[in-house]
């Protein structure tokens, strides 16, 4: 491998930017491919580019056949993220199922006395406000974001921020009734129709779940289908 190349990886997952390594096994050729930004995008085989991406959803590796002889395509994810809003009971439950299940964590609640180290030991907490939270912590395509609180002040500003990211799971808790105010409202803010396909709202499969650590359950589930099915993604069903 190329000083350059390697350095060049070695950034790239410093900064936890999603890349495929394509290596021509006949030739020992390399390149980086970014799929979901700027670089790479251009000059690049549809055929490639959409095996590369598929490589990058499914977090495997793949070798494939073109014109120059076998492609080995090596996939290099930066980790899991879960970004919660609101540190309510749900949080509680469904923050150390999903760290089991290898995300990192942050939790975001302007509310102190709610996003406090007693509440959530060990967990990465926000005070900041959702939109200037979300603008430091960048979602994208290995995020999931996932608004819990009830409060407009609060979930809006993060779905608003969400939906302008590449997160691959977006949720909001809320009845039937309440989703269909929130859309109202991110409506009147300037999104578009299309947009609200990607929030599962209400979140969580229909699962019959009542407890916080039930619905967490069921939420867990929702993200883990929207990260591994994703030719399957689709907005949410009904509230769990």
């Amino acid at each position: 491998m190329k000083k350059t190349i390697l350095d060049q990886l070695q950034q790239d997952r410093a900064e936890k930017r999603p890349v495929v390594l394509a290596t021509f096994l006949k030739t020992g050729e390399q390149r980086l491919l970014y799929l979901f930004g700027k670089k790479g995008l251009k000059h690049i085989d549809p055929r490639i580019g959409e095996a590369a991406r598929a490589a990058l959803l499914e977090d495997k590796p793949r070798t494939i056949e073109t014109e120059q002889g076998p492609l080995f395509l090596n996939v290099f994810n930066p980790p899991l993220r879960l970004i919660l809003i609101g540190a309510v009971h749900i949080a509680q439950a469904l923050v150390p199922m999903a760290q089991f299940t290898g995300y990192e964590v942050t939790v975001i609640d302007p509310r102190s006395a709610f996003g406090s180290a007693e509440r959530f030991p060990g967990v990465t907490l926000s005070n900041d406000w959702p939109d200037e939270a979300m603008a430091e912590l960048k979602p994208d395509l290995r995020t999931a974001v996932v608004t819990l609180t009830h409060d407009p002040k609060i979930d809006d500003p993060a779905l608003i921020a969400a939906l302008k990211s590449d997160a691959f799971y977006i949720g909001a808790l809320g009845s039937k009734k309440t989703h269909a105010a929130r859309l109202e409202r991110l409506r009147a803010a300037g999104i578009s129709e299309h947009e609200f396909a990607r929030i599962h709202g209400p979140v969580g499969l229909s699962i019959g779940a009542k407890s916080p650590a039930e619905i967490a359950i069921a939420i867990l589930a929702q993200m883990t289908a929207a990260l591994r099915q994703p030719a399957e993604r689709s907005p949410a069903t009904e509230a769990a």
